[in-house]
């Protein structure tokens, strides 16, 4: 008996212990969650909402009963902009409160703002029936039947084909539930129907955030952006799909082609970069059997072909390929400057300075240097043109290397040297002539020269000379074949 009754005391001493150990953890815990709703309090009014966040995360750790909490926590998370997330705070709060109407009306609101009519109707009721003078709940459930009412108007006039009508319904639609992903998708459907896409990226760019997992906007997204010709933003846009899901056939079959696209594109990009203008060419020739459908890749490759064979100095078919570009975008001044460049090459001024002028006139603001620039050389090469044109003189193109300049002036020098000639008037044709034909030479293969006469200055030219000089023709080094008199003996020159 004296054993039984001191283990009975023995339990009984226990369980007092055990009672003052757990009066003074559940009080410890009374204290900080006190302690954490107080410092999220004054975290909130400060403006830093990521701490009190985390205050308040474990304040409601402390205490999952406690309605106040969650209603707390979810003031923050409304504060951050995460509807979401302070969604299921709410929803807790009034299960563990359900006369709490400052809960209630708050996740009305948010059911509201996602276009959940029916949810956010039955929380205004809630409210206005146990406080029916509630001025707000009554104005934000008049607010949810128009919006079903403008819910159905929209899909009606939809599926009519009535679009502009539709998008001015959806309008007042995303005004009242601006978190609606559905009223965001159909009307940018809407727009793509009616040509409009960059309306209908605007609108689809927000849903990709407002429902979970939007595989569907991230694929439309991205073509999209492909068929206006921004293919590295298309590719950014289905990778996004396929971090999401990277099973799925339609994103991944759409990547394929849009890495494939891109990939040759930025390649051919690079080896303009460097120079190899030829391989750019089959490059962007390769691109336009990868994506011949949209016009605008077709207009990209035409565009930079053309610069290409303006800098391969081929004029002939520059000035094809760039009159193809332009006829597909008129508006493109890079088009109309490269044929420029190309008519220049060709000898073409007077084409050259029509292609600036109208370049120049795409170019709004003024601001493009080398449109300015191109149109000064042009005019002053087509002013030049009408004196003297070495080039034609010659019978050279522009792009002639010395050899060639040099073997053009001894077959012309030869044929009208002044002793082949017999009569006086003949004999001075010919004089003027072989003048010509020795100070083309002269130009052409001095390279300062050169230079001068095709940026549009006659270096042989004293009124384009500073300081003037003499009359006529001018020469270099003060040299002209007849100022010694009497006949001149032809003789080549090997340099």
């Amino acid at each position: 008996m004296e054993s039984c009754r001191r283990t009975l005391c023995s339990l009984s001493l226990l369980c007092v212990l055990l009672d003052i150990q757990l009066d003074g953890v559940l009080g410890a815990t009374h204290v900080e969650i006190e302690h954490h709703l107080e410092m999220g309090r004054k975290l909130l009014a400060a403006g830093q909402l990521a701490e009190a966040l985390s205050h308040y995360h474990s304040a409601v750790e402390g205490d999952s009963k406690n309605y106040l909490t969650y209603y707390k926590r979810a003031a923050v998370f409304l504060a951050m902009g995460k509807s979401k997330s302070a969604l299921p705070d709410l929803t807790k709060a009034i299960l563990l409160k359900p006369d709490f109407l400052a809960a209630r009306l708050q996740r009305g609101n948010i059911l509201l703002k996602q276009g959940n009519t029916q949810e956010a109707r039955e929380d205004f009721e809630a409210v206005l029936q146990r406080s029916p003078d509630h001025e707000e709940a009554r104005d934000q459930l008049m607010k949810a039947n128009e919006l079903e009412e403008l819910q159905e108007e929209a899909h009606a006039t939809y599926h009519q084909g009535d679009y502009s009508a539709s998008i001015t319904v959806l309008e007042r639609v995303i005004e009242i539930s601006p978190w609606d992903p559905d009223s965001r998708e159909l009307r940018a459907e809407c727009y793509i129907r009616m040509g409009d896409p960059q309306k209908a990226i605007q609108d689809l760019t927000p849903t990709t955030k407002l429902r979970n997992d939007n595989r569907g906007a991230f694929l439309k997204l991205s073509m999209l952006h492909y068929s206006l010709g921004d293919h590295h933003e298309s590719l950014n846009l289905i990778r996004e799909c396929l971090r999401l899901d990277q099973d799925d056939k339609e994103c991944f079959t759409h990547y394929k082609q849009v890495k494939k696209l891109s990939k040759q594109l930025d390649s051919a990009e690079e080896l303009i970069e460097q120079f190899r203008f030829q391989e750019a060419i089959s490059k962007y020739e390769t691109a336009m059997k990868t994506e011949p459908k949209i016009p605008l890749y077709t207009n990209l490759a035409k565009e930079r072909i053309c610069f290409c064979l303006v800098k391969l100095n081929s004029a002939l078919d520059a000035i094809d390929v760039c009159s193809e570009a332009h006829q597909r975008d008129p508006r493109n001044a890079n088009v109309l400057r490269d044929r420029a460049e190309a008519y220049i090459l060709n000898q073409e001024y007077e084409k050259a300075v029509e292609d600036y002028i109208e370049a120049k006139e795409f170019d709004s603001e003024g601001e493009r240097i080398d449109l300015k620039e191109g149109l000064e050389r042009a005019q002053k090469l087509l002013k030049v043109s009408k004196k003297r044109d070495y080039y034609k003189i010659l019978g050279v193109g522009r792009s002639a290397n010395k050899q060639e300049v040099i073997k053009a002036y001894r077959k012309l020098a030869q044929q009208w040297h002044p002793d082949n000639f017999q009569s006086e008037t003949d004999k001075k044709e010919a004089e003027k002539r072989f003048i010509d034909i020795a100070s083309a030479k002269e130009v052409l293969i001095d390279p300062e020269m050169r230079q001068k006469f095709d940026a549009g200055e006659d270096p042989l030219d004293p009124e384009s000379q500073q300081g003037g000089g003499g009359g006529g023709h001018g020469w270099p080094h003060h040299f002209n074949p007849f100022d010694s008199g009497g006949s001149f003996h032809f003789k080549f020159q090997h340099n």
